[in-house]
């Protein structure tokens, strides 16, 4: 069998026309396996959904009871057969819940990786390689000029910055799924621990980070209108990146702006942003992890989707990999 005969991509995403199964699809579908949380891995719609429980438990988190017709919750290392495919689901260590996606048929394997990284974090399962035939990698910082630093290091920045200005609040944009949870557990575990208040779009996947044995330490609603605003001099709010664009943002006490992203590396960006204080923490592989991936896994074929693809698929060309761009549209950086 080859390789596109189990899965190649169409309009809808991934498709498996042996086990009748999109991946991640970005339309609504008849069965959808999903490997993570966010909005543009996982949409609302699909008639039957095949998830991790926490991904599946993230998906009604934002959507709803009735997001889907159904719904079926996967282990890691479980094996599900779907008319005669056999898939899994295995760590990815992007956000809580997240997995590869393991999809096997007559002795051939392609795992998806959907997004994943491999520095250590305590907030998700560690990511795990699985061997394989063909690897779908994502590339979201598919350049080799990423080289994400050390996210304790860029902790300890934030934490220069607010003995330096005891008196700012220090204003951290991070996305609502993942990032601002690591965020926070980064510095508890750098010993900050004091309250932080968080914007009230992260509360409720904060409280199910917490019900999963996530120690996030105390945390309070940054809502001003009932609060002595001098309570947030020299405090730490954390909301998601949008709501430091409005008005609620402008409440605070001499804010200083931070933001935690891969591409807080891009000066540039950070400056459009009106960023102070960019911490480059990253949800994803940096272009060394991406390739020391592909060389632990050793498959014999790499397809790369959603981000920088032709770089990585020269890399591997030049290993004497095989490797081609999937060029599949519709998947973002919403964990960056």
């Amino acid at each position: 069998m080859r390789p596109e005969q189990l899965l190649y991509p169409a309009p809808e995403g991934l498709f498996c026309p042996i086990g009748g199964f999109y991946i991640d699809p970005v339309q609504p579908v008849e069965r959808a396996l999903i490997t993570h949380g966010h909005s543009d891995h996982a949409r609302s719609g699909h008639a039957r959904v095949l998830a991790t429980r926490q991904t599946l438990d993230i998906m009604r988190i934002r959507y709803g009871a009735d997001f889907a017709g159904s719904e079926q919750a996967a282990d890691f290392g479980e094996e599900v057969t779907i008319n005669g495919v056999k898939v899994s689901f295995h760590p990815a260590g992007h956000v809580l819940g997240s997995a590869q996606i393991a999809v096997e048929k007559d002795g051939l394997r392609i795992v998806v990786s959907g997004d994943y990284k491999r520095r250590p974090d305590p907030t998700c399962a560690a990511y795990v390689p699985v061997p394989c035939d063909v690897f779908i990698t994502e590339a979201t910082f598919g350049l080799p000029v990423f080289h994400h630093p050390d996210p304790m290091a860029e902790t300890r920045k934030l934490l220069a910055s607010l003995r330096q200005f005891p008196e700012r609040t220090h204003m951290i944009g991070a996305y609502a799924l993942g990032k601002a949870q690591r965020v926070i557990r980064l510095l508890r575990d750098a010993g900050y621990d004091k309250p932080i208040y968080i914007h009230g779009a992260l509360e409720t996947l904060c409280d199910y980070y917490i019900s999963q044995g996530i120690a996030l330490g105390e945390l309070r609603p940054a809502t001003v209108e009932s609060r002595d605003q001098s309570i947030f001099q020299g405090a730490v709010v954390v909301g998601p990146p949008s709501a430091f664009q409005d008005r609620w943002a402008r409440r605070f006490h001499d804010p200083l702006p931070a933001f935690a992203s891969g591409w807080m590396m891009v000066r540039q960006r950070a400056k459009q942003l009106g960023v102070e204080l960019p911490l480059v923490i990253s949800d994803h592989c940096d272009w060394p992890e991406l390739t020391e991936t592909i060389s632990e896994l050793k498959p014999a074929e790499v397809w790369v989707t959603h981000g920088r693809e032709e770089a990585l698929v020269r890399w591997c060309e030049l290993q004497g990999i095989a490797a081609k761009p999937l060029h599949l549209i519709g998947y973002e950086d919403e964990g960056d």
